[in-house]
């Protein structure tokens, strides 16, 4: 229930964080450079929330995906 738990609040905080960066894409249009706009929204708190979103959706599917590589690897060895 945990890791369920942890996988939906990743799935917002990765929603969130894309919608900003949508969002902000219309400073390129307003004439910044993508330098300009790169150091702009590396300092912005949203976007680092969709970072730990994508950590938290990586925690919470770590042991699902290791249980489905050991099946791949004994169907293989039958």
């Amino acid at each position: 229930m945990f890791k369920f738990f942890l996988y939906i609040i990743g799935v917002i905080l990765i929603s969130i964080g894309l919608f900003f960066v949508i969002i902000y894409l219309n400073l390129l249009t307003i004439g910044y450079s993508f330098f300009d706009f790169v150091k702009f929204i590396s300092r912005r708190v949203e976007v680092w929330l969709g970072l730990l979103g994508l950590l938290c959706i990586g925690i919470s599917l770590e042991r699902w995906i290791k249980n489905e590589l050991l099946l791949r690897h004994y169907s293989k060895l039958e």
